[in-house]
């Protein structure tokens, strides 16, 4: 770092041997000599000794400058982390850690998408879970079977928290997740739906999918929802923006509930249904149009590529948001409980829109009795 100084130094080191005969010349060496002495003294007793440049490397950026391959966890904001009140600062992995947990995701998620394609015809329901129109195939299991492996070969020390591995009904799923936020065994938790819309997927219907987001730390970080009957891959990383199929997505403009399209559910559960119902008739008289799809992550994704305006339901698990949550908010949405209240994994109730017209839903749905 001195070879600079030190050069300086030698040369007129040499000079003064070299023209010691001459008494004048000699005297103004000497001179510029007890000058650059006392620098040094100057930079040894402040402690920051003179550095030499360094030749840049690259596009400009200082050798010593250059960034650590792989990089820590760092503190940002995010609108996956930020409430749309706010602007809390949250960890979150580095760069290149979060590229890995997509990319892992992405070929989970379309691993499962290949074998639920297998079955474009429909497949035979297995069993039935907390009602008759809660159902599950045999390729559930398989399709989340495909996601831990995958999951896990990458990954072996990370929790992953699956719809399949979880008893039936709202206060097990609700338990299941309390209990890995509460006593987690790693900062990392995958949170997997392998198929969303089982409905549909009995029935033959092209509306059903898998549905992957990894927490860190109790943070949604990295979501993926692929479509393998559009082969549409929707993915998002927290502060970094949301892609279909690699290109850049954002929410919709509409600014008018009467121009929002809104999607809602057809739960399973009588409580919610009931809510269901009071939401659509108080929403159907002021809003363009409403539509069920029967698949969550769907329309969240949908949400976040502008197809849809609004998506809302009364009771949802984590698996089913999680992804889609991510999606919408780094898309430029707006992601909360039904009380408005900012997203966190255990939220049930649960609105995503646009952003722009959100409390104007909100507003008609508590108007409707929907609490």
């Amino acid at each position: 770092l001195l070879l600079e100084r030190d050069l300086h130094f030698i040369c007129w080191l040499m000079m003064a041997t070299f023209l010691s005969p001459c008494p004048l010349l000699l005297l103004l060496v000497q001179f510029i000599l007890s000058f650059e002495l006392e620098i040094y003294a100057s930079a040894f007793v402040a402690n920051r000794l003179p550095i030499a440049p360094r030749r840049n490397i690259g596009r400009g950026t200082p050798f010593f400058h250059q960034p650590n391959r792989y990089s820590p966890p760092k503190r940002v904001v995010s609108q996956s982390s930020a409430s749309a009140n706010d602007g809390d600062v949250a960890e979150v992995p580095g760069s290149e850690e979060l590229d890995r947990l997509l990319e892992v995701a992405v070929v989970a998620s379309k691993s499962a998408g290949k074998l639920i394609t297998e079955f474009s015809q429909g497949a035979a329901v297995t069993k039935l879970k907390a009602n008759p129109r809660d159902l599950l195939t045999e390729v559930d299991p398989l399709c989340e079977k495909i996601i831990r492996e995958t999951i896990l070969e990458t990954f072996p020390t990370h929790a992953i928290l699956g719809e399949e591995g979880v008893p039936p009904g709202k206060e097990a799923s609700a338990a299941a997740l309390d209990g890995m936020l509460r006593n987690p065994t790693s900062d990392f938790l995958w949170i997997v739906d392998p198929i969303d819309g089982t409905t549909n997927f009995v029935h033959g219907m092209p509306l059903c999918m898998p549905s992957v987001a990894v927490a860190y730390k109790g943070m949604v970080v990295a979501g993926v929802i692929y479509d393998p009957h559009r082969d549409e891959c929707f993915s998002a990383k927290a502060g970094h923006g949301a892609t279909l199929n690699g290109n850049a997505m954002k929410v919709g403009e509409q600014s008018s509930i009467g121009d929002a399209v809104v999607a809602m559910g057809s739960p399973p559960a009588l409580e919610s249904l009931e809510m269901s119902l009071r939401g659509v008739q108080g929403l159907m008289p002021v809003v363009r149009t409403i539509r069920m799809l029967g698949s969550a992550a769907l329309m969240l994704a949908w949400v976040a590529c502008g197809r849809l305006t609004c998506y809302w339901e009364y009771d949802l698990s984590s698996w089913d948001i999680a992804a889609g949550a991510l999606l919408v908010k780094e898309a430029g949405g707006e992601f909360t409980d039904l009380d408005g209240n900012p997203y966190d994994l255990r939220v049930r109730k649960m609105i995503a829109s646009n952003g722009k017209v959100h409390r104007e839903v909100l507003d008609t749905l508590h108007k409707a009795g929907v609490v």
